[in-house]
């Protein structure tokens, strides 16, 4: 799945998905966690990675 097919599934611009993937965010809402895992059928702990 691109990050555009993913930005318009959840609902996030491509702008904001891409501070995402990039290590940028400084935050990131529950709602819009859920949604990218509901979309891509994982899990939060998939998503999320403690360094």
């Amino acid at each position: 799945m691109t990050l555009t097919e993913l930005s318009r599934e959840v609902g996030v611009t491509l702008a904001n998905l891409s501070i995402l993937k990039n290590d940028r965010a400084k935050a990131i809402r529950f709602s819009t966690l859920a949604a990218i895992c509901r979309v891509l059928d994982c899990q939060i702990g998939d998503l999320l990675v403690i360094d």
